[in-house]
């Protein structure tokens, strides 16, 4: 569950070899050399991290960034900022225009790599392969496993997306459109009410370890996930 990184760097060199280094360790890489470029990519889907020069042909990277923060498809992707400056008001301004992270130029692939992990953590924890428990349910994305007081509980593909994007992300309300964004893809178009036959599946699937009522229906705004049964 690594993800798809988007590279924005019109160094052909740099952007390759930060592609390697991505797919080496189990990401997907996107590659634009352009402000443009990275558009037309993010109109098929979009990443789960953009990696964004600040210098680009065109369209500098900061004006990027900004447009991504203020476009609500867009506006909760991580961004990290790859950029030969180093002064203080560059990184004042990088991080005032929406930036989760600011790496300097040259940097080695392995300090870049932890610093991906480091936002994608905190910025999308469920694109990680971090184990999560909340209320005895265990969830284990690298191998696809939830347990529960010791019981395996088996669930689908979409239920399990949901209950992990559920407990990364505990009592926050989330709409129908949101899960689907999140369980199914911004690109796959099917009707809100197939969340609701989802969230039944994934009750039933919880209910013989009693932890059904984790997941709460807020009437008129859409599904919450409890840190506990009380």
């Amino acid at each position: 569950m690594d993800g798809t990184v988007l590279i924005v760097e019109d160094e052909p060199d740099i952007q390759k070899l930060i592609a390697v280094n991505l797919q080496h360790a189990g990401y997907r890489a996107l590659r634009a050399a352009s402000v443009p470029e990275a558009e037309a990519l993010m109109r098929g889907a979009l990443p789960n991290l953009v990696l964004l020069d600040w210098i680009l042909p065109e369209i500098l990277g900061v004006t990027f960034a900004k447009r991504l923060r203020n476009d609500q498809r867009t506006m909760d992707i991580p961004i990290i900022m790859l950029t030969a400056r180093v002064c203080e008001s560059d990184r004042v301004a990088a991080l005032e225009a929406g930036v989760d992270d600011y790496v300097t130029k040259p940097f080695s692939p392995r300090e870049l790599l932890a610093r991906i992990k480091a936002v994608m953590r905190r910025c999308a924890p469920q694109r990680t392969d971090d184990i999560i428990e909340i209320g005895g349910l265990k969830v284990d994305p690298a191998v696809r496993r939830v347990t529960c007081d010791g019981h395996d509980i088996e669930l689908g593909d979409i239920e399990f997306r949901l209950l992990h994007f559920f407990m990364t992300h505990p009592e926050r309300i989330y709409s129908r459109a949101q899960l689907l964004d999140e369980a199914w893809g911004d690109q796959v178009f099917v009707e809100e009410r197939t969340v609701d036959v989802h969230i039944r599946r994934l009750r039933q699937a919880l209910a013989p370890v009693g932890r059904e009522k984790l997941i709460d229906t807020v009437r008129g705004m859409g599904y919450r996930f409890h840190r506990s049964l009380n």
